[in-house]
């Protein structure tokens, strides 16, 4: 039988809730072991933890993104292009988050001091609605 960890050690080592465990155990992404009675995990499984929590706090993945990755990566032979539309997301993200700091990077040192929806790189980037008529 392989090595395998109590519940409460990966817990602690992880830093997550115990429910967090239970919740993705019954959203079929964990498979503990069970030895007398509790829930313990094996190296495959501690890796799979470890993954889990690093796609959600680093790959800015919800954990339905990050059930269906592991799901497709056994049942679809095309599930690199799930993970090519995830970075594409992310690209965008990045670009976006540019944008905005360079905007507030100006906004330090913008002459309309205070007056932010006056500050003339803001409006530059804004398009109005046409007035009717």
């Amino acid at each position: 039988m392989p090595e395998l960890t109590e519940i409460s050690t990966v817990v602690d080592h992880f830093h997550i809730p115990l429910s967090t465990l239970h919740y993705w155990e019954r959203r079929g992404l964990l498979t503990p072991h069970r030895r007398g009675g509790r829930r313990c995990y094996d190296e495959d499984q501690l890796y799979r933890i470890a993954l889990i929590k690093q796609w959600q706090s680093t790959g800015l993945m919800s954990l339905d993104e990050i059930a269906s990755l592991l799901t497709a990566r056994s049942t679809d032979p095309d599930w690199r292009g799930t993970v090519t539309n995830h970075l594409a997301s992310i690209d965008r993200k990045m670009a976006e988050l540019d944008i905005a700091r360079a905007y507030l990077d100006y906004l330090l040192t913008c002459p309309r001091d205070g007056e932010l929806e006056h500050c003339p790189a803001y409006r530059a980037t804004v398009t109005l609605p046409k007035q009717a008529g």
